[in-house]
């Protein structure tokens, strides 16, 4: 009986030490190697540019991400599409309280609420994005990569309604009559993030 109760403890014993959880593992986003390019269009065009990260971390659970924070610096908007008076007059704008408020609110920010994966090196992304203090939920599929202690995580044309962050300016949703002047609701954003441990 004594040896029965010795072999129990022992196989429980490795049990536990076989099934113990695993701690994810922090990946710190490198805000000079990351990017994230944004396009917003209207009517008569549209315009492109970029912003950047102030920071950022994605926790990897073996080779899959599972959770993801970050800091998107609204001040380093650029816009990559104009040149002299005119670049400097849309940045301008966009900075101002009619669009993303840089003065007041200088940071945005992304917190994942699920990723759940969708094949190799694939995952569902969903979060929610606070700009100008309003929060809404988008979600968007993204592709990875994981080698040499380097994490690359990339997603294109990532949807954004800005009338969910009470920027309404030329939109068409709340000023129907505007016409050729509209500017749309949604911005697409493409994201390309590099993250070491």
């Amino acid at each position: 009986m004594k040896k029965l109760t010795t072999l129990f403890t022992a196989v429980v014993a490795v049990a536990l030490v076989a099934f113990k959880p695993v701690a994810p593992t922090t990946y710190r986003v490198d805000t000079e190697k990351s990017k994230i390019e944004w396009t917003g269009k209207k009517v008569t065009g549209q315009h492109t540019g970029t912003i950047k990260l102030a920071s950022g971390e994605v926790a990897v659970n073996g080779k899959v991400p599972t959770t993801g924070k970050f800091v998107i610096d609204m001040t380093s908007m650029d816009n990559t599409d104009l040149s002299g008076d005119g670049k400097a007059k849309l940045l301008g704008h966009l900075k101002s309280e009619d669009f993303f408020g840089t003065e007041k609110y200088p940071t945005a920010s992304f917190q994942t609420t699920k990723i759940t994966p969708a094949g190799a090196g694939k995952v569902n992304v969903t979060g929610n994005l606070t700009v100008k203090g309003k929060t809404s939920v988008i979600t968007f599929p993204a592709t990875y990569t994981l080698a040499n202690n380097t994490l690359n995580v990339n997603a294109l044309n990532v949807k954004v309604d800005r009338t969910k962050h009470d920027i309404r300016y030329g939109s068409k949703s709340f000023f129907a009559s505007i016409g050729d002047k509209a500017i749309d609701d949604e911005f697409l954003l493409n994201i390309n993030l590099v993250a070491t441990r």
